[in-house]
């Protein structure tokens, strides 16, 4: 239900909102991960669930532009080198709890773009900081081994980890020097 309504919201007439993820992988095959700030109506839902960075895609903004801003919006990541791009959307249904709430309850969940970067830089490029005016996406950080992520995730998100870990796998493994 909307906070606005007694009458529950038809999440099969709300569209999916357009969004990026980036899966960013250092020198040793470890993937960025942020653990989420906790906040009411987050369409995480509460709890301290981690995820790679992602977020949404202005009208008329190309999706790898997207992912670029979003990245450095929410980890200030620059240093990094595109190295794949899912060839897919990937589409994931909020939980019927948040569904109403979540994104204005604007959004049944989200279409996702997935893209894999390197990270070129070091570590203490990084920072969740927001800037001034700006909530913050994420708590603390860390990178994670491939086999670690699946059980982080909030769990409605975790069948388009599958997919997102099932097309990049193969990216997340050492560099070659």
């Amino acid at each position: 239900m909307s906070k606005k309504s007694k009458h529950p919201v038809d999440a099969a007439s709300l569209p999916y909102r357009p969004c990026v993820g980036q899966m960013v992988i250092n020198a040793a095959g470890h993937i960025w991960i942020g653990c989420r700030a906790d906040s009411v109506n987050d369409a995480e839902g509460r709890g301290a669930w981690w995820q790679m960075p992602q977020g949404g895609i202005e009208d008329g903004e190309d999706p790898a532009a997207a992912a670029i801003r979003e990245l450095y919006e929410e980890t200030n990541i620059r240093s990094v080198s595109l190295i794949a791009e899912h060839p897919r959307w990937v589409n994931y249904d909020l939980p019927p709890d948040l569904i109403g709430k979540a994104w204005g309850g604007r959004y049944r969940g989200q279409k996702q773009k997935w893209f894999a970067f390197r990270f070129e830089g070091s570590d203490d490029e990084i920072s969740i900081v927001p800037p001034p005016g700006s909530d913050a996406e994420f708590v603390s950080w860390r990178w994670a081994g491939i086999d670690e992520l699946l059980d982080l995730i909030v769990p409605f998100k975790r069948d388009v980890y599958r997919e997102v870990l099932k097309e990049f796998a193969s990216l997340a493994r050492p560099a070659q020097t």
